[in-house]
């Protein structure tokens, strides 16, 4: 999960930018990203967390952009006493504010402004890359120091609770994704002063303080902030300034502690020196002035063994460690927190030079920090990290409708910008850094949990536990798209309606867009059916409860002026529903049974106007009933309805691996070729086949298979992969596969192929015929072409054995 050691290029999508020659610009589609579709089922067999970087360079590709001062507006707006009333004369308020702090003229606790101009001439002077991240935290921090005593009118005050600081990392950080360790170096990060000591503090022996107060806590204490710092923390603040801020960590920083990552890169060797005295001046734009993917190319050829991917389980990666910093809100409950153990085997180490092939472009890097941080904490809105080349520092924003950057700031020449920048963050509740404020982390039997009230209608207050660090708990890894998590939950309110359920529930929390019919409005129509077919009843998900946040993506896009920014906004949503198995738990007979539930509740919904469109072994799951097994089609929120405003059809809905043949060409992904039925039903095919081929008796099986390449390629590539599979299906049986399921998959694959053969030849005889080039012409499908596809299926040879088979059991 690390750039060094990532291969296979030509996994990598199509460019965002590329020419028609070299492969059409993917439309914006709805859940038809990369990482939107691979990254949530990194899970998937095959799929590791180092292969998703080809996704996250194209979602960094198709960042939008806003100008330097539209995003200092912004961040000012969000750190001022009144956030949702536009205030458009902040930052020039803030800007003639500050140039005392410029101008060595102010000084805080025994530190003087005057030292910022001092690190910024050693910044200038040249040297290696590693030489520069010393005196860049020193003049940051310097200068949070001194815009502590800036006031200006309408503004809040720092934030005693987040105290942030500059601190140099440069060493290696971990984290889990789905049992796989991830590896990253990220040059230096923002961090809440406490966070920023842990470390040091447990290498001399100290004791971190315990954190209990909830986000009233936070409050509060920004309430009573005034002018006379505590002493204590003036001297802890400057002691940490002066050496250890400066210096790697001896154990690693903890993701769920970062709020935000700067990477550096060191291109130019001389660096114009800082003026004589600064005034508020306006924008001059920067060369460049947005960052391009591949702006900067790797020069060397030795591979960073510090940026590598483990594939080990979790039990064998880094020491085990807890958290220090700070969340949205606080731990409530049980919140010793234990001292962090020395990690004995970790050496620090230079960053080495890397290849060109391996090295990801800084905009990509700094992506991947951002995908770690959204993974580290539960429903995280936005991100903020910098990058900083020469003398130029860009913002780069992130969230589930995508990044944005914002054009660069030359903090040497422009420093008034640049601390107008840190005086904004520096009054960043939690909150504003990204965290989410509703979802409190608690801890429960010595288990990582969040806690999640909310007034309801009809239940008065509902109260979820969410069982965040729980092993079943399903994580996405990835920048933007609907980023769902499930996790396992309790809750006495729902129990109070619902009973004690057999399996237990889980919340199922997601970024589902705005202008798309909701899952549970579509699961609604759902139960409707459900009361007049049995083939649906009890084959879909039961709804407990839902909740919809009401704070679009958007709101920040058009603050900041950029184009069509409703487009693809989305939205938090919280659903808990009865615990379900998933299908590839299941195996032969009992596999088939199931599955065939699913395809036909599947074909009912889809005569009745509900379009799954995402069929995927994550999808099909089940529950045991008076000692049947139930088959569930799970999963709606990528579905529509036949009813739906607007063309749905064409949009490139789907998971990768398991779409059909025809939806994963060049043409569809234009969004030429219309979902239909028989494109799900194919993906049923796949599906059954997968598991087949990966698993045993519901075990997996170990090693590698070919068929694994499926779920890290983008589209295109991965459809002419399942071409060549095809092509030389026979010679893929494994030897735990029965021979009436074999015999079932091929007979399947068959029938695929021989009406796959027909749409050729009357595509090629329409062409022959009119001598024009062949035109999609999208007809619907009707209920008697969708029963005489199926029946080809269920009346063939093959099928029909197996059906019985399951039957004698």
């Amino acid at each position: 999960m690390s750039p060094a050691g990532e291969t296979g290029t030509s996994a990598t999508p199509p460019r965002a930018n590329a020419s028609s020659q070299g492969g059409s610009k993917l439309e914006s589609t709805p859940n038809s990203r990369g990482a939107s579709v691979v990254s949530e089922n990194i899970s998937l067999v095959g799929v590791q967390v180092k292969e998703v970087r080809p996704w996250i360079q194209r979602d960094i590709e198709q960042a939008k952009q806003c100008k330097a001062d539209a995003m200092l507006q912004a961040l000012l707006q969000r750190a001022s006493c009144t956030p949702e009333t536009k205030q458009p004369e902040l930052l020039q308020k803030c800007l003639k504010e500050v140039l005392p702090v410029c101008n060595g003229q102010v000084s805080a606790g025994g530190i003087s402004s005057s030292g910022i101009e001092t690190a910024l001439k050693k910044y200038v002077c040249p040297g290696v890359e590693n030489d520069f991240y010393s005196p860049f935290i020193e003049a940051t921090n310097i200068a949070l120091a001194c815009l502590e005593e800036i006031k200006v009118d309408g503004m809040c005050v720092p934030v005693t609770t987040v105290d942030m600081i500059c601190q140099q990392n440069d060493m290696p950080m971990y984290q889990t994704h789905q049992k796989l360790k991830s590896t990253r170096k990220p040059d230096a990060l923002i961090l809440p002063l406490n966070s920023a000591c842990a470390p040091f503090k447990d290498e001399k022996g100290g004791k971190k303080s315990k954190q209990k107060s909830k986000q009233k806590d936070h409050e509060k204490g920004n309430a009573k902030y005034n002018e006379k710092h505590d002493e204590k923390h003036d001297t802890k603040r400057k002691a940490h300034m002066v050496k250890d801020a400066k210096e790697k960590p001896p154990t690693p920083f903890l993701w769920t502690d970062v709020l935000a990552c700067i990477e550096f890169k060191r291109k130019t060797k001389g660096i114009k020196a800082p003026p004589s005295a600064y005034t508020a001046t306006g924008y001059v734009p920067t060369k460049p002035e947005y960052l391009p993917v591949d702006h900067l190319k790797a020069q060397s050829s030795a591979p960073d063994p510090s940026q590598t991917l483990a594939t080990q389980p979790a039990s064998d990666t880094a020491p085990a460690v807890r958290s220090s910093g700070l969340t949205a809100a606080q731990t409530s409950k049980g919140g010793s927190s234990s001292k962090r153990k020395a990690a004995d085997t970790l050496q620090s180490a230079a960053k080495k030079p890397k290849p060109e092939s391996d090295e990801p472009d800084v905009t990509v890097q700094t992506g991947l920090y951002a995908a770690e941080m959204f993974a580290a904490n539960l429903a995280v809105h936005h991100l903020i990290n910098f990058i900083i080349i020469d003398d130029v520092i860009w913002t780069w924003y992130y969230d589930r409708q995508g990044t944005i950057q914002s054009s660069g700031i030359n903090f040497i020449q422009d420093l008034p910008r640049f601390m107008v920048l840190l005086y904004a963050l520096q009054r960043f509740k939690v909150h504003d850094w990204g965290r989410n404020k509703d979802f409190l982390p608690v801890e429960v039997e010595g288990k990582q949990c969040h806690e999640f009230e909310i007034k309801d209608e009809d239940l008065g207050t509902v109260d979820l536990l969410l069982h965040s660090s729980h092993d079943e708990r399903v994580t996405h890894y990835g920048l933007q798209g609907r980023a769902t998590n499930v996790v396992p939950v309790t809750s006495e309110a729902l129990i109070k309606k619902y009973g004690n359920l057999q399996d237990g529930m889980v919340a199922k929390i997601f970024w589902g867009e705005t202008d798309r019919t909701s899952e549970p409005e579509i699961l609604k129509k759902v139960e409707e059916i459900a009361k007049r077919h049995a083939t649906v009843q009890d084959h879909v998900p039961e709804l407990l409860w839902h909740h919809t946040f009401t704070h679009p993506t958007s709101a920040i896009r058009e603050a900041l002026d950029v184009p069509e920014p409703t487009t693809g906004s989305r939205v938090l949503y919280v659903l808990v529903f009865c615990k379900l198995k998933p299908i590839k738990e299941l195996h032969a007979h009992e596999l088939f049974d199931v599955w065939y539930q699913c395809i036909l509740c599947h074909v009912t919904l889809w005569k009745e106007g509900v379009y799954h469109r995402d069929v995927s072994p994550g999808n099909l799951m089940w529950y045991k009933k008076n000692g049947r097994l139930i088959g569930v089609l799970n999963d709606y929120d990528l579905s529509s309805l036949a009813d739906d405003p607007g063309p749905r059809g064409n949009e490139r809905t789907g998971t990768v691996p398991f779409m059909a043949l025809d939806l994963l060409t060049a043409r569809a992904q234009r969004g030429e070729v219309k979902h239909l039925y028989r494109h799900d039903l194919e993906s049923f095919v796949w599906v059954f086949t997968w598991i087949s081929l990966r698993y045993d008796n519901g075990e997996l099986l170990p090693g590698s298979h070919p068929i694994d390449l499926w779920a890290t390629l983008d589209a295109v590539a991965c459809g002419k992969e399942k071409q060549s599979f095809l092509n030389y299906l026979e010679d893929f049986r494994p030897s735990h596969i029965k021979t009436v399921v074999w015999c079932f998959i091929l007979a399947c694959f068959q029938v695929l192929d021989i009406e796959a053969s027909k749409r050729r030849q009357q595509r090629r005889a329409l062409v022959i015929k009119t001598e024009e080039s062949y035109q999609e012409t999208n007809n619907e499908e009707s209920v008697s072409n969708m029963d005489d596809l199926l029946g080809k299926f269920t009346g063939d040879i093959a099928w029909v054995k197996l059906s019985n088979a399951c039957r004698s059991q």
